[in-house]
């Protein structure tokens, strides 16, 4: 699993280097969004957050993951199920069971339930999209052992393209931004996000800034 959620500490540390003019500008000119709590589902210059192929002095401007109210229906599922067990009882094969039986059978149910849980958690927490001063980065998370990690150049980026639509989306303020990119990987999906048009805004700011430093020549 990538580090994705651990600041540098102890002898990771290394000697703080001159903020770059780039750099620099970026905070100036990014505004504020999100916190940067464990859970957050956004996050501006996140101080917590690195990832494995993150190359030196890149720097990760933008924190994002599925709104958490995509997490509702299935916690809705979840409370619907652990009430279930006290109703066994009413069903004849169940009731027919030997007291060590139902034991087994109510610890296997629960397990199922917790299965359920630390899949879909773990599907809402490391399936995330990170917004660097170089690059995006989508990690897609398909389970424990396997998981796939896209990325774009800032300077491949044709089009982004945000959609929000529904009552849901409209009044918890989320939905998705589609990114266009010349890279291998030709398009790019932010799924049900916060503030979609604010991150909108975000990435095209960055294109410009990117394309501005082209011309002056300078580099970062």
């Amino acid at each position: 699993m990538s580090e994705i959620y651990k600041a540098k500490t102890g002898e990771d540390k290394v000697e703080k280097k001159p903020v770059s003019p780039s750099i620099k500008s970026l905070r100036d000119n990014v505004e504020k969004l999100g916190h940067d709590s464990f859970l957050t589902s956004l996050s501006t210059f996140p101080a917590k957050v690195c990832f494995d192929t993150q190359d030196e002095g890149e720097v990760v401007v933008l924190f994002m993951r599925q709104h958490p109210i995509v997490n509702v229906p299935w916690i809705a599922l979840v409370v619907f199920l652990l009430i279930l067990p006290p109703l066994f009882a009413f069903f004849p094969p169940y009731a027919m069971l030997t007291g060590a039986y139902q034991v087994i059978v109510n610890l296997t149910f629960y397990l199922v339930v917790m299965g359920i849980v630390l899949s879909q958690f773990m599907a809402w927490f490391f399936n995330i999209y990170i917004v660097t001063d170089e690059r995006i980065v989508d990690v897609d998370f398909v389970n424990l052992f396997y998981r796939v990690v896209s990325t774009a150049k800032l300077d491949e980026i044709q089009d982004v393209n945000i959609v929000a639509s529904g009552v849901f989306e409209t009044f918890f303020n989320y939905g998705s931004v589609f990114v266009q990119t010349a890279a291998e990987v030709t398009q790019f999906e932010f799924g049900n996000i916060p503030r979609p048009d604010r991150v909108g805004r975000l990435l095209n700011k960055m294109i410009d800034m990117e394309e501005q430093e082209k011309i002056e020549g300078r580099v970062k």
